[in-house]
């Protein structure tokens, strides 16, 4: 590699590092209500977020369909998925994907949550989820059960997550009794 090619990939990389870090003031408070939304799912369901409030929502976004962190992050949230339902919890998966890719991705790694294609941008822009090169960042929001934000995970890394949020809902549902 030549040092001009080295300086033009260090740019290249600082450029999107300051995009990032840039976008992240876009990112929902805590405390706030999460805008509401309606996206038909890789199954062919359309979701509403209002219609899910009495429950937690986890919203996770993520770049790519079977790319290897977001499968690792998906798959741990389908090995998590007896505790997420016991602690009344709904997962939705957000990328900029197609239905059609999340449709073979949710078959192939037998997800049993809705994945949700957002392939315009539109709802990373509701959420002020950062996109680089189109591709959304890999952020999480958990909604509390009247649909505000509780947590914000900015910066999420796959292997572990789910135990995150299984941490962060566990006080509340254990008071609440679980699912509702």
């Amino acid at each position: 590699m030549t040092a001009r090619s080295l300086t033009a990939s260090s740019l290249a990389l600082g450029a999107l590092a300051l995009v990032g870090c840039a976008d992240r003031a876009a990112l929902l408070p805590v405390g706030r209500a999460a805008p509401d939304f309606e996206a038909v799912a890789h199954d062919g369901q359309t979701v509403r977020l209002s219609s899910l409030r009495g429950r937690y929502v986890v919203v996770y976004f993520y770049p790519r369909d079977e790319t290897p962190g977001c499968t690792k992050e998906a798959c741990e949230l389908r090995d998590s998925w007896a505790p997420l339902q016991q602690a009344g919890v709904v997962v939705l998966g957000v990328s900029t994907d197609d239905a059609a890719s999340h449709k073979a991705f949710a078959e192939h790694h037998h997800l049993p949550f809705l994945l949700l294609a957002d392939p315009d941008g539109a709802l990373c822009q509701k959420f002020g989820v950062p996109r680089v090169f189109g591709f959304a960042q890999r952020v999480t929001y958990l909604l509390d059960r009247e649909g505000r934000v509780k947590q914000v995970w900015p910066s999420v890394s796959p292997v572990g997550h789910a135990a995150e949020i299984l941490r962060a809902v566990a006080p509340d549902a254990a008071a609440q009794g679980g699912a509702t």
